[in-house]
């Protein structure tokens, strides 16, 4: 086992892990087994993964990406949104599956890392699966994803609520009250014909 490969790794910020040149990246690659590059590729993120994978290409290779987001749903019929701090614009709690992962691990530990909530596997209520044109996506870096997204409802969760790094702002929101700065409108739309709102 390479743990102190990893380790260093593990230790470095999210900015030094997105830095790693191609050539850096491949010498640690060649030195793991494939358990240890999925962990690696588990502990910068699957996306940053793959992207730095690509050496000079990674900005320009469009990628297709699965992942989940989450209709959170309080009391009083309000929805959680999050100002991000990737690309500041609000959008609904999710991201993208890394490697071995359920839809349902990817929620719940997305929630978890974006809100701070924690939510069972029994509180999942499936609303559907989203892909095609509206899923596509420009990072400000100039990455361009296409996104397959699982798209679920929550009302039961637990914990404190509180922005983390990758959120700005955090709060709920009525449906009608949606801030124009929406990233998941498509997903907010479904989830109205869903709703029958």
């Amino acid at each position: 086992m390479n743990n102190d490969i990893l380790d260093k790794i593990r230790n470095l910020s999210k900015q030094e892990q997105r830095n790693l040149s191609y050539e850096e990246l491949e010498k640690i690659i060649n030195k793991l087994s494939t358990d240890e590059i999925i962990e690696l590729s588990t502990i910068i993120g699957y996306p940053v993964f793959n992207r730095l994978c690509m050496g000079n290409l990674k900005h320009k290779f469009i990628l297709l990406q699965d992942g989940a987001a989450a209709i959170i749903v309080n009391n009083e019929g309000k929805i959680l949104l999050q100002n991000s701090s990737v690309v500041d614009r609000w959008m609904l709690p999710g991201g993208c599956q890394e490697l071995g992962e359920t839809f349902e691990e990817t929620i719940i530990r997305e929630i978890k890392e974006e809100t701070n909530l924690d939510v069972n596997i029994n509180d999942l209520n499936l609303i559907n699966i989203i892909s095609g044109k509206s899923r596509k996506h420009t990072y400000p870096n100039g990455d361009i994803v296409f996104n397959n997204t699982v798209l679920y409802e929550i009302k039961d969760y637990t914990g404190a609520l509180k922005a983390t790094d990758e959120s700005k702002d955090i709060k709920f929101f009525n449906l009608d009250e949606i801030p124009e700065n929406l990233l998941d409108m498509d997903l907010i739309e479904i989830y109205k014909k869903y709703k029958n709102v």
